[in-house]
């Protein structure tokens, strides 16, 4: 299994020629990698494979229409282009190239290239007469940042024999693993904590809050994807660890701050993203508090503060914290960018299904030589972006 296809979201976009029959095994390889796919045909497509053996083998139903009125506001290549973490058109032909270096929009597929943000990749399919004709176009799809992998060189369908035969399934899906494979913090270690705590007020009582841990455990799976040896320092959440990183589960504030203290030796960057009880119970009752006819008082004690501790600490790592707030975001991260000494802290609006709780997310990075926003977008690739522009920023 190629272990950084686990949980990635791709799309494979199918376009007209006998190649075409390599997707069905192409999209069942990603799926048995971990990749979940979602599938976009052209109109040309549809002459060579049929929509209902590519959602057999995808496990959903076939994009193929631009005017989704299904979709929310009948923006279905918005969505699209939004789940993506990357887009594999296979084959591609020698007319989709065409349109995708003209940047046509003028169907499903070439709209979503337009659209997305996540990376694009073809695998050119083509007579080797076509394929000399097209390829000196294709560098100006490289210089967009779009990677072209293959053609293969071989026997033809036309009897022909050149470049020009799409590469085989395995083979590109090792090269669509290897566009999450940067090994931009190969050798740094990373301590990121997640998720909310649980303080007991009796054995069956406790306080928490709303803190899902998708943003944390995203983080957390991008870094290890980049090449990082990260350690994940996780409250309660309902998530399943990803693969591959060493997950240490913590229950209270006072369990995760000794959790981090063990793993921060040697640590490179420390993220705090973890949403920590500031308060917790200054008496834990033995037994279930009975329900009285009247109110009772809690009384509540300070919990330490995590983040700021490990940026106490003589040869700290780079420390990176998050603050979620309901209002005033920017001027409250700001004052916690500073009493707590931190090199950069992640602001981001929490409350009214915004942020914490939810899929989606909009953060802003603040340091002391700028701001940095991410627009709101799904957690999944926002810790992708977020952790390829901490890599840039930090890279020595």
């Amino acid at each position: 299994m190629v272990q950084s296809l686990i949980h990635k979201h791709i799309i494979v976009g199918v376009t007209g020629g006998i190649a075409a029959y390599k997707s069905a095994d192409l999209i069942r390889r990603l799926r048995e990698a971990g990749a979940e796919v979602r599938v976009v045909m052209t109109e040309n497509a549809k002459q060579f494979i049929t929509a209902l053996t590519l959602q057999a083998v995808s496990g959903h139903p076939v994009h193929d229409d631009l005017f989704d009125r299904e979709a929310e506001a009948a923006m279905g290549h918005i969505d699209l282009a939004r789940w993506a973490n990357a887009i594999m058109i296979a084959p591609a032909s020698a007319n989709f190239i065409s349109r995708l270096i003209q940047k046509e929009a003028s169907d499903l597929l070439t709209t979503l290239c337009l659209a997305t943000s996540a990376p694009i990749a073809i695998a050119p399919a083509m007579n080797q007469g076509m394929w000399k004709t097209v390829s000196p176009e294709v560098e100006r799809l490289k210089a967009r940042g779009i990677h072209v992998f293959g053609p293969g060189e071989g026997s033809q369908a036309c009897g022909d024999i050149g470049f020009g035969r799409m590469l085989e399934p395995l083979e590109l899906v090792e090269k669509i693993a290897g566009l999450f494979e940067t090994g931009a913090m190969a050798g740094k270690k990373v301590v990121i904590t997640a998720g909310p705590t649980h303080e007991a007020i009796d054995p069956v009582r406790f306080m928490t809050n709303g803190s899902s841990g998708k943003m944390g455990y995203a983080i957390a799976e991008a870094a290890y994807d980049v090449g990082a040896e990260v350690i994940l320092v996780s409250g309660p959440t309902n998530l399943f660890p990803p693969d591959g990183l060493k997950v240490i589960n913590v229950i209270t504030a006072d369990e995760m701050l000794a959790a981090c203290l063990k793993e921060v030796a040697g640590c490179d960057i420390f993220i705090g993203v973890a949403a920590v009880s500031d308060y917790r119970a200054k008496t834990i009752a033995t037994q279930k508090i009975p329900k009285k006819d009247q109110d009772i008082t809690l009384e509540l004690t300070r919990n330490p503060d995590i983040i700021a501790t490990i940026a106490n600490l003589p040869n700290r790592p780079l420390m990176i914290g998050f603050a979620a707030e309901t209002d005033n975001v920017m001027e409250k991260a700001k004052a916690k960018l500073k009493s707590k000494k931190l090199d950069m802290i992640v602001a981001n609006i929490v409350g009214n299904g915004k942020g914490m709780g939810s899929d989606d997310n909009q953060l802003t990075v603040i340091w002391d030589k700028g701001e940095k926003e991410f627009p709101v977008m799904p957690k999944y690739k926002l810790g992708r972006e977020l952790i390829a522009w901490i890599a840039k920023l930090t890279a020595s």
